[in-house]
């Protein structure tokens, strides 16, 4: 599976490097270039973007602002002409900090810096999560729990938790991330809508707005990326 990726710089000629440079590289998958930081703020809103390549000296916004700024931070690599920012680049947990002119060797170091955090970090959570036919355990405050996934509603992501909400009981806190989940629950009976958000297709009652609502309440938005594959969903089940 490929690591979905933007390039962020407000120089034509840079961004465009960098996207040559995503799409040179086997692992990498190029989903977007945004010219400054509120396009990327918007974009990744919208999208599951694992890593983002940024400049840092941009207009109105600049990079270390914007990362700053991420509730939920994708990875993160610094593409910048100035090497002061440097300390603060890893401060904010960037992964690497990349000098301009940026020759696709030292883009590539930092890359599978990025690869290899990744297929570490899932396969450890893999191991903290076990899934049958009919429930899964999670660990949760020191504590094996065992939850039935006729019960779960629907996911959240919280930066390096997921919360799973149930129908009669309070949510688990677990410490995975989304995508690792996704990957082990059952496709045909719960679906990604959001980059936040996974779904329990069964639990689905009522859908407005491009929004899926439970209880009355809770509003679940459905993202343009993921918009396909539930209208596909609907299509197939409307009367």
């Amino acid at each position: 599976m490929k690591i979905q990726c933007i390039a962020i710089d407000d120089e034509p000629l840079a961004v465009k490097k960098i996207a040559s440079y995503i799409l040179k590289t086997p692992f990498l998958e190029l989903k977007g270039e945004c010219r400054s930081a509120f396009e990327a703020m918007d974009f990744i809103t919208n999208n599951n973007i694992q890593l983002i390549f940024i400049d840092i000296n941009m207009p109105d916004l600049n990079g270390m602002e914007f990362v700053k700024s991420l509730k939920e931070k994708p990875y993160v690599v610094f593409t910048t002409a100035y090497s002061e920012y440097a300390l603060e680049g890893f401060q904010v947990d960037a992964i690497d900090y990349l000098l301009k002119p940026i020759t696709y060797s030292n883009f590539l170091k930092a890359a599978n810096k990025v690869k290899n955090i990744i297929e570490l970090t899932s396969d450890k959570q893999k191991e903290s999560i076990k899934t049958t036919a009919d429930h899964l355990f999670v660990k949760s405050e020191y504590k094996l729990i065992r939850i039935e996934l006729d019960d779960i509603k629907f996911i959240e992501s919280q930066h390096e938790y997921i919360k799973i909400h149930l129908i009669n009981s309070s949510p688990v806190l677990t410490q995975l991330s989304i995508k690792s989940v996704e990957e082990i629950l059952p496709s045909d009976r719960f679906m990604r809508v959001h980059r936040s958000f996974i779904v329990n297709l069964k639990k689905v009652s009522v859908i407005e707005r491009n929004r899926i609502v439970f209880d009355g309440k809770v509003f679940i938005p459905i993202s343009d990326q993921y918009k396909d594959n539930f209208q596909k969903y609907i299509d197939g089940n409307f009367i």
